[in-house]
């Protein structure tokens, strides 16, 4: 069969700029969360959005059980994309899971990538104590994808005001909680096991394009902890810490967001 990578992935191409900006979404989440950051893009570059398979628009006839039992499968992807389209020395803006998908991929093909920008990244989600905090305790997960196997409705609306943290704007927890809900769950279900049991620790070494690490203030999936591991682990790296309370800055602060990305991509 072949594959046309861009209806598989729903990529969606804007502006006219000769540098391209890759924006990838998060676990649960689609292309359309980037919406209040791609005006402050679109002008100056060629920007790229995409679905992953089984998320938004994309088509989940490509899903592959196999494929995607771990990042390297999403990471193949994003490098399709941009062999599809041709871009070189990008700025990939990866949310949450994303940093670690797209730095996986730069590391496989460096050519693609000039700059990674890490919304909320985690190169581990479960704590490997005494040497590691990543936030979670592998029983956390493991209750996390019970209940998501149980009841999906419910366990949307339970994790959402969550990792949302800004409860006095309701609609941005009622949005993401739509987000989740509308995915397959059997599919929502291996993505979450995939991303929240990933262990990216030992690629940081072999990764080499600089990147820049924004922090979320009382981040529930990405704690402080995680920012500065990230930070001492990974060269050409820095590390910015946000205002911005949550786990998505993009939706909850767009301003800030797009703001400490640009500041950075013009200190270069």
């Amino acid at each position: 069969m072949s594959i046309d990578v861009l209806e598989r992935n729903n990529v969606k191409v804007l502006g006219t700029g000769s540098q391209t900006i890759v924006f990838a979404h998060g676990f649960g989440c689609d292309q359309d969360m980037w919406r209040y950051i791609v005006p402050s893009f679109v002008d100056n570059y060629r920007v790229v959005l995409f679905d992953y398979v089984g998320s938004g628009q994309s088509q989940i006839n490509y899903y592959d059980a196999e494929k995607y039992n771990n990042l390297h499968g999403y990471a193949q992807d994003v490098l399709e994309i941009m062999e599809t389209l041709d871009i070189r020395d990008s700025i990939f803006v990866g949310h949450s899971v994303s940093s670690m998908i797209g730095m996986l991929a730069s590391i496989h093909e460096t050519k693609y990538f000039e700059r990674l920008v890490m919304l909320g990244p985690s190169p581990r989600y479960v704590n490997d104590l005494p040497n590691y905090y990543g936030g979670f305790d592998k029983r956390d997960i493991d209750e996390l994808l019970e209940m998501m196997q149980l009841n999906f409705i419910g366990w949307a609306s339970y994790l959402a005001p969550i990792v949302m943290q800004n409860p006095e704007r309701k609609e941005l927890t009622e949005e993401l909680e739509k987000s989740f809900c509308s995915r397959d769950p059997h599919i929502a279900r291996q993505f979450a096991e995939v991303t929240f049991f990933s262990d990216c620790r030992v690629d940081l070494e072999q990764a080499s394009i600089p990147s820049l690490i924004l922090q979320c203030s009382d981040d529930s999936i990405a704690p402080i902890e995680v920012g500065d591991y990230l930070h001492a682990h990974l060269k050409n790296s820095r590390l910015q810490q946000m205002t911005a309370k949550g786990h998505y800055p993009h939706l909850s602060q767009p301003e800030e967001t797009s703001r400490l990305i640009k500041d950075y991509l013009a200190s270069v």
